[in-house]
C-alpha cells in the first residue's frame, strides 16, 4: 500500500450573486472516512482517529433565496471584513 499525505483543507467561501448573501448557505457534502472504533466493555462506541479520505460538495443553496443557481465559490481575497479598508485603488 502506498503512503499518502493528508493535508487539512480550508472550507470554501460562497457568495450568492442573486441577493448578495455571504453568510448563510445549505451545503450538502459526501464524505468517505476511515476511523478507529473503540467499544467499551459495556458496549458503548467511541470513534477515534477519524480521517477524511475524500470529500465532495454535492450542492450549495442560498438560505436567503432558497436556490443554488446564483451561488459561486469565492477566493479569500474577495471577502472583506466589515470596517476593513477597501482593496480597490
Amino acid at each position: 500500500m502506498e503512503a499518502t499525505t493528508v493535508v487539512p483543507m480550508s472550507e470554501p467561501r460562497y457568495r450568492c450573486d442573486g441577493c448578495g448573501n455571504l453568510t448563510r448557505f445549505d451545503v450538502t457534502t459526501s464524505r468517505t472516512t476511515k476511523a478507529f472504533h473503540h467499544y467499551t466493555v459495556g458496549g458503548e462506541l467511541e470513534v477515534e482517529e477519524e480521517e477524511v479520505i475524500s470529500r465532495h460538495i454535492d450542492a450549495v443553496a442560498c438560505r436567503w433565496c432558497g436556490h443554488g443557481r446564483s451561488v459561486v465559490e469565492i477566493a479569500d481575497d474577495e471577502t472583506e471584513e466589515p470596517g476593513a479598508q477597501s482593496q480597490v485603488s
